[in-house]
């Protein structure tokens, strides 16, 4: 997946050399995580884990598939960006809530924490590679050899998910229009619990403040530093790196305890160090405090993530788990557009460095409410 998002970034600077439109395509990109991933949290509730995530493997595929056929055809052109990215978006949305939740089939309840770190450390070394590899490739071999690679990448690994089987409980009922009722159900009890919904509003922050920034990074790369897709390559890169430190950091301490002040932590310390990372103009400044970045914005989602897992109810964990990656993935597309508007006339540095600190603000908010949320979130008795 990051070798793929880095050389549609790529694609889409070269084909438009606009930050508006790097904004537009992440929005095409993230936004069936804020429609498609809320009916696939109820459906994995319904027909199973690994077969949701099978499937969507096999569509990421197809999709990836098309993409490079029209590249190498030339007959890419940016609406056929936007749309391709709009169910690539799709296609992987449907997994997600899945793959969360399949965590509680493979490890102990008191590992959560642990193995959420594990994976976040998988994910982030590929966040880290996936960029690093892309920009050599598209050197080499452009843009097109990229996706096509990716795939292949992506039916290899539905061949692999064959194999493995986890312990489900999945409820056996048919689809029906009685999901939008259990959809209904779960944000009920989303915003009935304050310690979710407190969660869910820093995840809020955070989709629209910093998390944009990734998409944007290819405007970035090329308007303020002047770098190329191997300096898009190195922020990308940094940002995986600092997200891999942490989540080994965080796969180590494995305890539910203190995680409530540490999300609350990743709001300031991921502000700070986004306005620092673009203050000097420099790329290599930059690289380091996107580092710090890295690590703040793992820190904050892999806690929020395992405070969920510890205290929602397992007759809607999927479904809670949908509306998280909502606003803690999906929402980012809406942040992506309206940064990418606000740069296009106001500058990729300011607008980026005033996300950070209105990161610091939110942080202002939160921090008083700390010991009355980790008396709820971090509970040892289970839900």
């Amino acid at each position: 997946r990051w070798m793929k998002r880095t050389a549609v970034g790529w694609l889409t600077w070269e084909l438009t050399q606009s930050t508006s439109w790097l904004g537009i395509v992440a929005f095409a990109d993230l936004l069936p995580m804020m429609l498609v991933v809320i009916l696939s949290g109820a459906i994995a509730d319904r027909v199973g884990l690994m077969r949701i995530v099978r499937i969507s493997q096999i569509l990421s595929g197809l999709n990836a598939l098309l993409f490079a056929a029209l590249v190498f055809t030339d007959l890419i052109t940016i609406e056929a960006v936007v749309v391709l990215s709009v169910f690539f978006g799709a296609a992987e949305a449907l997994s997600q809530p899945a793959r969360m939740a399949a965590i509680h089939g493979m490890v102990p309840r008191e590992d959560i924490s642990a193995a959420i770190a594990v994976g976040g450390a998988a994910f982030n070394v590929s966040r880290m590679l996936g960029p690093a590899i892309a920009g050599g490739l598209i050197i080499w071999a452009g843009t097109g050899t990229v996706i096509a690679i990716c795939a292949a990448i992506f039916f290899i690994f539905y061949l692999l998910l064959r194999t493995i089987t986890i312990a489900e409980v999945a409820s056996g009922q048919e689809l029906s229009l009685e999901l939008f009722v259990d959809i209904w159900r779960g944000m009920q009890y989303v915003w009935g619990h304050d310690g979710i919904r407190f969660l869910i509003l820093l995840m809020v922050a955070v989709s629209l403040f910093i998390r944009p920034v990734m998409e944007l990074m290819p405007g970035v790369s090329g308007q303020v530093f002047d770098a190329g897709p191997v300096g898009l390559s190195w922020l990308l890169g940094a940002i995986g790196f600092g997200a891999l430190l942490c989540s080994l950091w965080l796969a180590r301490r494995g305890e539910m305890a203190g995680l409530t002040r540490l999300t609350i932590l990743s709001i300031l310390g991921g502000g700070l160090a986004l306005m620092l990372s673009m203050a000097f103009g420099q790329i290599w400044l930059a690289v380091a405090f996107l580092i710090v970045v890295g690590w703040f914005m793992l820190l904050g989602n892999v806690a929020a993530q395992s405070l969920i897992q510890n205290t929602v109810e397992p007759r809607v964990r999927a479904r809670v788990l949908s509306l998280f990656i909502v606003f803690a993935h999906g929402l980012p597309a809406i942040g992506a557009v309206i940064i990418g508007w606000i740069a296009s006339w106001a500058g990729l540095q300011v607008t980026i460095g005033c996300g950070g600190l209105l990161l610091a603000m939110v942080w202002l908010w939160a921090r008083p409410r700390t010991d009355r949320m980790a008396k709820i979130l971090e509970r040892t008795d289970p839900p």
